[in-house]
């Protein structure tokens, strides 16, 4: 087994105390150099996810149906493992080393990490009997309180490495829909994650048997109750199995009434034929950045995994004037949950209806084709899902300002249509928004019209989503020389001249 981690010491931290005696103790913003600006909303958002911390000592053993709806997996201190079944022992350990930034993203403590050569995982205990006293053992010397699997486990392994650990098992699954869960902060984004904990945890539940019985048999559960009345009735599990059934059934039917919201709102801007553009990507590659970088919005911008969640659209310009959208989706990762596709479905919709596909890749990963191939998986799945094609895209390396030019050269080899950008800098940006100006559909139809100045909306319209051409005051009205779009065209039609 290969180890890939090792404990640190953690560095000391300096508390400061500030005075009591009047003046004294008073300092300023600008004296401690904070930016007396107001801050931006991916500001506040930082702020106040610092601020959450985790209270260690709870069970997390389901003991009611709210546990499971808003369970949070109390990781402290934990050992990743891993099974190498295919592919090099560098992808292997990259996937590994995911599964830390994943684990200190969920708020734990990555001690040591191992990874075992196999044709495929145990199916009883993932790695195999020899090897879970070995990691028992590592588990122990390095003071662990988890160990989190490179994997889904079926629910038998679960239980079977628990029993021979002696202490908490945690897969790859729960890992990411607890970070999910942590991050989520719309009501939309609470429920797909809330709808995605439950189909992971329904064929995971653990009971205590006839303990929890609900029923008791005849005479107080004597022995003497009559036939259909003896034995252990329905068991609290059974009872949570139920109650979870039915949860699951509201929240797709919340899901479904957001999504109505959702769909009214694109058919508004697809009826005025504003062409919209999808920012796609792996989780931590900048699509946030980059899109504050493109409209001047303050969105969350961290650097972790999985920041941001909730989809956000924003209005913008090509430098010629014509107006798009942009929207942000949530980031991809490799081996993405199921249930998480299936739960966030409505929301990766916006990827397979987009004018444009702005797929964003993290320059300094040492293995960018493997996160397009990931991301390029899902998009594909979804469109076929949805019937449709995968709409063009334009693939887009950030964080350019962190290449050497060796890695330049590389991208530019493996990615030869791409455009290098960095969002934190502002490097390539103006490239960017003319690539996205040659991209964008453009007005192809030519009219001659003679607006009358009572109807001033039509030629703003013409102004800010056409090309003008010619424009002319007259007695009668606004005489227009311009193309423009369809719908505009049509809007148009009663002044155009004949002549």
């Amino acid at each position: 087994m290969t180890s890939l981690y090792h404990t640190e010491e953690s560095p000391a931290v300096t508390e400061w105390n500030t005075g009591t005696d009047g003046a004294d103790a008073r300092t300023t913003g600008e004296d401690l150099g904070f930016d007396s600006r107001e801050p931006s909303v991916g500001e506040m958002e930082r702020a106040e996810r610092a601020s959450l911390r985790r209270v260690s000592g709870l069970s997390t053993e389901l003991s009611d149906i709210t546990e499971v709806e808003y369970r949070r997996l109390r990781l402290e201190r934990v050992v990743l493992v891993g099974v190498w079944t295919e592919g090099t022992s560098a992808q292997a350990e990259a996937s590994l080393a995911e599964l830390g930034r994943l684990a200190e993203t969920a708020g734990s403590e990555v001690l040591d990490g191992v990874v075992q050569r196999r044709d495929r995982p145990d199916p009883a205990t993932y790695v195999g009997s020899g090897k879970v006293r070995e990691l028992r053992d590592i588990a122990l010397a390095a003071g662990a309180d988890t160990v989190i699997c490179d994997g889904e486990l079926a629910p038998g392994q679960l239980r079977q490495l628990e029993e021979k650990l002696k202490i908490k098992v945690v897969d790859r699954t729960a890992l990411i829909l607890d970070i999910f869960a942590q991050h989520a902060s719309s009501k939309e984004g609470k429920a797909q994650v809330e709808l995605a904990q439950l189909q992971y945890y329904l064929p995971r539940l653990r009971g205590w048997g006839d303990k929890m019985s609900r029923q008791a048999g005849g005479r107080a559960g004597g022995g003497n109750g009559g036939v259909g009345t003896r034995g252990p009735g329905e068991t609290k599990m059974e009872t949570d199995r139920r109650r979870i059934h039915k949860r699951i059934s509201k929240l797709r039917k919340e899901l479904a009434s957001m999504s109505t919201i959702r769909e009214t709102k694109r058919s508004r801007r697809v009826a005025n034929a504003v062409p919209g553009v999808t920012i796609a990507g792996y989780t931590n590659a900048g699509k946030s950045s980059l899109l504050n970088a493109l409209t001047g919005n303050g969105l969350l911008v961290e650097d972790s995994l999985f920041a941001t969640l909730d989809p956000a659209t924003r209005s913008a310009r090509t430098p010629d004037g014509r107006p798009y959208t942009l929207s942000d989706t949530v980031g991809f990762v490799r081996h993405l949950p199921h249930q998480l596709v299936e739960a966030f479905r409505s929301t990766l919709e916006e990827v397979t209806r987009a004018d444009l596909l702005l797929h964003v890749v993290d320059g300094t990963d040492p293995a960018p084709q493997e996160q397009v191939s990931a991301v390029r998986e899902v998009v594909s799945e979804i469109s076929a899902e949805q019937g449709g094609s995968v709409p063009p895209e334009l693939v887009v390396v950030n964080k350019a300002d962190s290449l050497d030019n060796t890695k330049v050269v590389e991208l530019r080899r493996l990615l030869p249509e791409a455009i290098f950008v960095s969002a934190r800098s502002g490097e390539g940006i103006e490239e960017l928004k003319g690539a996205l100006a040659d991209w964008l559909p453009k007005p192809d139809v030519y009219v001659d019209a003679l607006v009358p100045y009572t109807r001033g909306e039509l030629v703003s319209r013409v102004h800010t989503e056409g090309e003008l051409v010619e424009r002319e005051h007259t007695a009668e009205g606004t005489r227009l020389r311009a193309k423009v779009r369809t719908d505009l065209a049509n809007a148009l039609e009663p002044f155009v001249t004949t002549g």
